[in-house]
């Protein structure tokens, strides 16, 4: 076969450039594995992204179309390229595909060997295709840049969306002590990931509730951020994965994920020994993708949106 089905932009936009079509099956180049596609999972924002449409982060780079959108997989691999050794045909991986390539909105997509790691034996492909952007970024951010470990206090900000809720249950597992903010609607939901504290970011002020943090990761951005400042030990860390802290201060951080094995295998140990769950909020087909895109723009979740792809 040198044909699959997937599902293309060939001009730039938002969900409505999306279209399900026959495409050209990828070929693995060296260093490269052919994933056959069992569910990929779709970002807010991902058709913002400069890196989606060209080859560099900052669009000043060659376009790049048609282009296959969804950037976490979770499949089985097909076939290697030529020098990949640590990958056999048969093997269940997952994995963050880097942003300037083509995603997993397919049945079959090529993957750098080097950005995926074993399936967690725990979950199906479903809730696996949920964990490698949020569960990275979260990862990154605690550990990566936060040097988080056993007793490091930390307030994460957002604890009930995708990236905090799984960044609570990661810093949980590690033993620091966690608070976070949250909605009250969703408050006991972030006690039941790990947290010790959540704070109403509606109807409290979490800098009069919260003290001597070591680290603060910003989900949220904006005043939020300016805000946590105050929270923080001499010394502290602020991480944040929205905007640039404020360079005049000491102890401001910004980062993008990166796909990153080793950090996809510390995750998939946690998940395999139950201190970890990625959450779906719903699973579509393919032929569905736009709307997938469409419903990431309306409303809060408490969990990915899926795409089932085989």
């Amino acid at each position: 076969m040198d044909t699959m089905h997937a599902v293309r932009a060939h001009r730039r936009g938002g969900p409505e450039v999306l279209v399900h079509e026959v495409a050209p099956r990828p070929v693995p180049a060296a260093g490269e594995v052919l994933v056959e596609v069992r569910s990929a999972s779709v970002t807010r924002g991902e058709l913002d992204w400069d890196a989606t449409w060209t080859d560099s982060f900052d669009g000043s780079g060659a376009p790049r179309l048609p282009v296959v959108p969804s950037k976490e997989v979770s499949g089985v691999v097909a076939a290697l390229g030529p020098g990949v050794t640590e990958w056999h045909v048969g093997d269940e991986v997952f994995g963050l595909i880097p942003f300037t390539r083509d995603g997993a909105a397919a049945e079959f997509t090529a993957v750098p060997a080097a950005v995926l790691a074993a399936r967690p034996a725990a979950l199906d492909h479903d809730r696996t295709a949920a964990l490698p952007l949020a569960g990275l970024t979260a990862w990154q951010g605690l550990v990566v840049h936060g040097g988080l470990r056993a007793g490091t206090r930390v307030l994460v900000h957002g604890g009930a969306g995708g990236v905090g809720s799984i960044a609570v249950q990661v810093a949980a597992a590690l033993g620091a002590s966690v608070t976070a903010t949250a909605g009250a609607g969703t408050a006991d939901f972030v006690r039941g990931l790990g947290a010790g504290q959540v704070v109403d970011h509606r109807g409290e002020r979490f800098e009069d509730l919260v003290e001597d943090m070591d680290l603060v990761l910003d989900t949220v951005g904006g005043d939020t951020q300016e805000r946590s400042w105050r929270v923080l030990r001499p010394g502290g860390l602020l991480v944040s994965v929205v905007a640039p802290p404020d360079t005049a201060r000491e102890g401001g951080r910004f980062f993008v994920v990166e796909p990153d094995r080793a950090g996809l295998e510390e995750l998939a140990r946690m998940v395999d020994a139950g201190t970890l769950a990625p959450r779906v909020e719903r699973v579509l087909p393919l032929t569905r993708t736009a709307e997938a895109y469409e419903a990431l723009e309306t409303g809060h979740r408490r969990g990915k949106l899926v795409l089932r792809v085989a």
